[in-house]
């Protein structure tokens, strides 16, 4: 497991990959139903204010999501999977919705997205971005989530997130490291 805090470092020393995929341990994870932590937003809106007040801020696009439902209740029941044992989707089953929040200079804002989105419309999204060859299972069938960006229209400025604890918090947190929750 790699530290969890090293994409905030990585920010500030101007290292940050093209592509970061950043998990909480689980001391901060924002997981349904935990008891153990309260960090979870906190840590999220410290990665968010570290990009979004760097140079990195003009050409990101953050994408924040669970990995879960967290068992609260939504009206809307999931899409009908295909069964028919031959056509994509036979055993990929969808769940009950998770949010999705896409922060960039470029995000509708305010926009509410009503496309079925996938977690593989987040690889779908990096694919396209970089003009790589998708892996061909469920990001050749999700969308690229381009209807919550409008490359038109003047960039965003970056306002900052009030959280109870920033980043130097994070950094400075001596409490002993937890897996994620992934179940």
């Amino acid at each position: 497991m790699l530290d969890d805090t090293r994409i905030l470092t990585d920010i500030v020393n101007g290292q940050l990959q093209q592509v970061s995929w950043v998990i909480p341990n689980g001391t901060n994870s924002d997981h349904a139903g935990s008891t153990a932590t309260t960090g979870g937003p906190s840590w999220v809106a410290s990665i968010v204010n570290a990009v979004g007040n760097s140079s990195y801020w003009a050409d990101t696009a953050i994408v924040v999501t669970w990995d879960d439902w967290g068992g609260w209740y939504d009206h809307v029941p999931p899409p009908k999977v295909i069964s028919d044992g031959t056509s994509w989707g036979s055993g990929y089953v969808y769940g009950f919705r998770v949010p999705l929040i896409v922060i960039s200079p470029y995000a509708k804002a305010g926009y509410i997205s009503h496309v079925d989105h996938d977690f593989g419309s987040i690889l779908n999204l990096i694919e396209k971005t970089f003009g790589l060859a998708s892996l061909g299972y469920a990001d050749a069938y999700a969308d690229d989530l381009s209807d919550c960006f409008d490359f038109t229209q003047a960039p965003i400025t970056f306002k900052t997130i009030n959280a109870p604890q920033n980043a130097a918090y994070f950094l400075n947190d001596k409490r002993p490291k937890t897996d994620p929750d992934d179940d």
